[in-house]
This record gives C-alpha cells, sequence and structure tokens, in this order.
C-alpha cells in the first residue's frame, strides 16, 4: 500500500483585483487589512499574494496544525491542498484520497430532500452511486433526522442543517484530512457522538492538517505546528506533548496518552 504524502515546491497562490484599484491610497488599505501582498500580474492587474513561495512536505502519520493571524494564509493553503485554488507557480504534489470540512454545508440544494442531498453530496465527492447507496442508512442515522429526510431542506433549522452536513461530511474514509478549526455542531447529545465521530475520523487518517487558533487543541491533536505570516511560513517546528502534575508519577520512558500517538498505534495495529 503506497503511503500518503503532501509537497509543495514554492507554492504561490495570488488573486487578481479586476477593477479600478490603482489608486495608491487604497493599495495601502489592502497592504494593512490583508494578510498577502499586493503586486502586479503580467497584465498589470493589481494582485494579493495570498501563498508566497511555500514549501514543505507531509508524510504519513503526521498531524500539522497550521497557527496565525487572521489572513495570514490559512485557510487559503487548505483550500489549495484540496484543489480549490491552483498555485500559480510551484508544484504541489497530493498522493492519497483527501476529505475536506472546510465547509460541511457546501453544496446543499435547499430545494432538494436531505436524502437527495445525501446522493448529491456523494457526487460531488467523486464515489460512484453504489458506494453512495452504502452509505446512506449509515448516514440517515447518525443526523438523527428520521423522516424529515424525505423533506426539502430549506424546512430544516440550521441546526438540523448543519446535522445533515457533518453527517455526510464525515461518513467518507479518506487518507489525508483537511479542517479549518475542530467542528462542533448541534445539541448536548449531538455534539458528544460528533465529537467521538471526529477524534475516529482524525485517528483513522494517515495524514491531518488542522487550521487553529486554539493552542490547547493544536497541543492535543498536532505532532507539528507550522506558523504563517503574510502568506509565509515563519516556524515549523515538532509538538511536544506537555506532562501535567498529575503525570509526574509516570515512570521514566513511559509515553503520556494523546490522540496523535493514538492514532499511530491504531494504523500500525491494521
Amino acid at each position: 500500500m503506497t503511503s500518503s504524502s503532501i509537497t509543495a515546491e514554492g507554492i504561490v497562490v495570488e488573486f487578481p483585483i479586476y477593477e479600478n484599484s490603482h489608486r495608491s491610497l487604497k493599495k495601502a488599505v489592502l497592504n494593512l487589512t490583508t494578510g498577502g501582498r499586493i503586486g502586479q500580474d503580467a497584465g498589470r492587474h493589481p494582485v494579493v499574494r495570498a501563498i508566497d513561495e511555500m514549501t514543505f512536505g507531509f508524510s504519513d502519520g503526521e498531524r500539522i496544525g497550521l497557527v496565525g493571524h487572521n489572513g495570514s494564509g490559512k485557510t487559503t493553503l487548505l483550500r489549495t491542498l484540496t484543489g480549490v485554488y491552483e498555485p500559480v507557480r510551484g508544484k504541489l504534489k497530493v498522493r492519497g484520497r483527501i476529505a475536506s470540512l472546510l465547509d460541511v454545508s457546501m453544496g446543499l440544494d435547499p430545494d432538494a430532500t436531505g436524502f437527495e442531498n445525501i446522493y448529491l453530496r456523494g457526487i460531488l465527492d467523486g464515489l460512484k452511486p453504489a458506494h453512495i447507496r452504502s452509505k446512506v442508512d449509515e448516514i440517515a442515522d447518525f443526523s438523527d433526522l428520521g423522516d424529515y429526510l424525505n423533506l426539502p431542506v430549506r424546512t430544516y433549522s440550521s441546526g438540523m442543517m448543519l446535522r445533515l452536513a457533518f453527517s455526510m461530511s464525515t461518513s467518507i474514509e479518506a487518507d489525508i484530512l483537511i479542517m479549518d478549526e475542530w467542528l462542533s455542531v448541534g445539541d448536548a447529545d449531538f455534539k458528544a457522538k460528533a465529537a467521538q465521530r471526529l477524534e475516529t475520523l482524525v485517528g483513522n487518517a494517515s495524514i491531518v492538517v488542522v487550521a487553529s487558533h486554539e493552542p490547547e487543541l493544536i497541543q492535543r491533536v498536532c505532532t507539528r505546528k507550522i506558523s504563517i505570516e503574510h502568506g509565509r511560513i515563519v516556524a515549523d517546528e515538532p509538538v511536544v506533548p506537555k506532562v501535567s502534575a498529575d503525570d509526574s508519577d509516570v515512570p521514566a520512558g513511559s509515553e503520556v496518552p494523546d490522540l496523535s500517538a493514538a492514532s499511530t498505534a491504531s494504523r500500525s495495529a491494521a
């Protein structure tokens, strides 16, 4: 079995601005309010460089946490890894099936029923009809929406819509999991089983890339932390598990349990 990997060599992602924005004052404001850098493309249009000459490699077993201020380029990088954006320069090679949890509600058709949306999402994910049919009952049971799945999604509350979207998005098996913050949806009961399902999904994935503003999440889930500023990597370091006072009596050489260690063990056993 081929191991999963992501390799980037000097990738650049730019967004051209096709409007009358050549005025120096507007450029100055954009420079201050965006994480990217303002330049010009070949057609002399202003462009925002959201990802600036990034080079990195993610290999099987790694859990990567992306950190940085709003607008630093974290979400743009995640979308680039999933194929939403294509680098204008550089090379990006992804080996393995990707599951994206960036926008779980993406693609929901409000006029289609819940069941119809399950099929539509499966088609968008590139699944064959037979595989989609094999997942319908599992998704329906997990969502706890019952007969509402026979009704148009526009009749759902926002919470019901998120439950359906989460159930669909987390039902697929993937080698590489891409997340923007840790998902938490529904009422207390649904949140509990959603959290358990998400941790199982993370544990089974070969590579996990998550962007977050929560240091505790990075510490608990990740084995590696990458800091991004203005579209560039400014730090790339391992995440060292913290040992609390309660762990002071753990014998030397014993490992402190965490999600990243558990996931590696489960894949080795498989």
